[in-house]
């Protein structure tokens, strides 16, 4: 009996010591703070990153609509009347 209850008191330390080495090694708590402030971070950031896309898509279509009128100007037909692409091409 005494003996059962000492073995497991030992596998019961045994057992804590490899927690306690694992919780120093890996230290979930330092992992849940570090992904925390980074969610903050990014949550934070986020209207000014959509800022910066709309700003790009913005400007890509000016340039689709530059690209339309220049050939819509060099084209012999005239019923597009710079309003579309020449389907024909």
């Amino acid at each position: 009996m005494q003996q059962s209850i000492q073995a497991n008191i030992r596998r019961m330390r045994n057992f804590l010591g490899f927690s306690r080495s694992f919780l120093i090694r890996k230290n979930p708590l330092k992992i849940f703070s570090k992904e925390f402030a980074t969610m903050l971070k990014n949550f934070f950031s986020m209207n000014k990153k959509r800022k910066m896309v709309k700003y790009r898509l913005n400007y890509q279509l000016y340039k689709l609509n530059q690209m339309e009128k220049l050939i819509a100007q060099n084209n012999d037909h005239v019923f597009l009347r710079g309003n579309k692409f020449n389907e024909m091409r």
